[in-house]
């Protein structure tokens, strides 16, 4: 090499390496970290700290904080690596939302009949081995290639030390816990299953397959344990379904599955919101809260009287009494308790084509908030639930009673297959003398009119709280489908006018909308019956 050369080379390798210390220096004041491979001259071992490397500077993405870590990215674009689902965060919720959506799959399919296999068998891992193996040893006999036998050897000899050095359990089952058995619509429940085991395990791989009524919101896979977060939609005493679990050898090689039935749940209404208890005109001789007009221990004053000798001085109305000149006692109401009977409309149920609400789910949470409200006031309440079978409670008291006619009718959607052309005969303990009948139906079958005609033949004051299902859908432009309509208009007006013709008053309760407003007009005056 000529002399130019080299001193060109070496004022290029010094203007180099001055570059390099005035970045150190710059990165050095600013607290920044040093610069540590930047283009120049091999460096020996013993050169300082901070001096230029062999190789070329890589540029770093900027770290950002953010609300899924410090660089701003879940799935690692941007970082130089490739996302993988098994090491970053979003491992588990990918894990969790594939197992609901295999649940979700298989609840739709409908629940097992078959029990599973109680033998151990090949897993995925296997199959895989086996195919490669397999692959390998066909190829090295097709093309007579003997070096093809290596790709085979190395899945024999890892199935092979697998098979022989698993200590693979005997015993295996599951037992689960569903916390809590009786819950609200829309509550969520817990369901913890627990196998257990006398070997060694591997991972374990669930999959739910639900009954109606319930919707898997959540899983979470542990060592030995796998928990489900399930959501009660809609009221009624359903079966929770089943779970089956494949478990998986310590070397995951094998898998066998274990099968666990969740049990039954009662899922009870929401209850519609009301506070207001209309009366009968005659009341029972039992001690409550409601007045009445005749005279007797209540708290409200409805007059005054002439002192009687042998009362208490207290009771002295002194305006009265100094006004008149003679000693006038105040007179109170007589408090009593009322009786009132539920009577559900369960023959037929009825879905709004505009909203999807169901005329069954809307009757019971009306009844059931009417019922809350008599037995916060310390009356007696009883329920008919007329449908393809006739259900009936005896008339009680206290909040057990609430939840005894809850669990009463909460299998009434299991009685369509019970039909019948009349109407069941109402037992008459199950209508006290002089209780408040309330009537929840959607007015839509004709035999509903013929059980409401025997309750007020029986004397009983009756109130009927028609429950909406919605029109019909009509296509635009349809003469027929308006024709039909106006005809089910007409046939439901004439049903209301029947039974005003009874002396029945008919109050229209709206869904979502609280029950004292279709009772409100109820409380001007007190409900009369007849004679029994």
């Amino acid at each position: 090499m000529s002399p130019e050369p080299a001193a060109d080379q070496r004022r290029a390798d010094q203007r180099r390496a001055e570059r390099a210390r005035r970045l150190v220096a710059q990165s050095a004041a600013l607290g920044a970290r040093p610069v540590r491979r930047l283009a120049g001259p091999a460096s020996s071992p013993t050169a300082p700290a901070g001096s230029p490397g062999p190789y070329p500077a890589r540029k770093r993405p900027a770290r950002t904080a953010g609300p899924t870590g410090p660089t701003g990215n879940r799935s690692g674009a941007g970082t130089g690596r490739r996302p993988s689902g098994r090491t970053g965060p979003q491992g588990p919720e990918r894990a969790a939302a594939r197992l609901v959506a295999r649940s979700t799959r298989a609840t739709l399919a409908g629940l097992p009949t078959t029990p599973p296999s109680p033998y151990w068998r090949p897993g995925e891992r296997t199959l895989r081995l086996l195919t490669v193996a397999t692959v390998a040893a066909v190829a090295a006999l097709a093309t007579g290639h003997p070096w093809l036998l290596a790709l085979a050897a190395g899945p024999a000899v890892l199935l092979t030390l697998a098979a022989t050095g698993n200590d693979r359990p005997s015993r295996l089952d599951a037992e689960n816990t569903v916390t809590p058995r009786r819950c609200l619509e829309g509550e969520p429940m817990t369901v913890r299953i627990t196998v257990r085991h006398d070997g060694r395990i591997g991972r374990l791989d669930p999959t739910a397959a639900l009954g109606p009524g319930v919707a898997l919101t959540a899983v979470t896979v542990g060592a030995t344990e796998v928990d489900l977060v399930v959501r009660a939609e809609r009221w009624g005493r359903w079966t929770l379904g089943s779970v089956d679990i494949d478990v998986y050898d310590a070397g995951g090689l094998a898998r066998r599955t274990v099968r666990t039935d969740l049990g039954t749940v009662d899922v009870f209404p929401e209850p519609s919101a009301a506070r207001l208890t209309p009366i009968p005109v005659r009341l029972p001789e039992r001690l409550g809260e409601h007045t009445t007009a005749h005279e007797g221990t209540g708290v409200e004053v409805v007059g005054v009287r002439p002192y009687v000798p042998g009362e208490r001085q207290r009771r002295i109305h002194w305006p009265s009494t100094t006004r008149r000149d003679a000693v006038q006692i105040n007179q109170f109401a007589a408090e009593r308790a009322a009786d009132a009977v539920v009577l559900m409309d369960t023959l037929a149920d009825f879905r709004d084509a505009a909203t999807g609400r169901s005329s069954l789910d809307e009757t019971l949470r009306a009844a059931t908030g009417l019922t809350r409200a008599y037995l916060r006031r310390h009356d007696r309440v009883g329920l008919v639930a007329v449908g393809g079978k006739l259900r009936w409670l005896t008339a009680g008291s206290g909040e057990r009673q609430f939840y005894r006619m809850v669990e009463s009718v909460l299998e009434v959607r299991q009685d369509r297959g019970y039909r019948g052309l009349l109407a069941p005969r109402l037992p008459v303990a199950a209508l006290p003398r002089h209780a408040l009948v309330y009537a929840f139906t959607p007015l839509a079958d004709q035999r509903i009119l013929d059980v409401l005609g025997r309750v007020r033949d029986l004397g009983n004051p009756l109130v009927v709280v028609e429950i909406p299902v919605g029109e019909p859908a009509v296509e635009p432009g349809d003469e027929i489908d308006a024709v039909a309509l106006r005809l089910w208009h007409a046939e439901r007006e004439a049903m209301r006018s029947a039974l005003r013709a009874r002396g029945v008053p008919v109050a229209r309760y709206t869904p979502g909308e609280a029950l004292d407003l279709a009772l409100a007009p109820l409380l001007r005056r007190r409900i009369g019956g007849g004679a029994r």
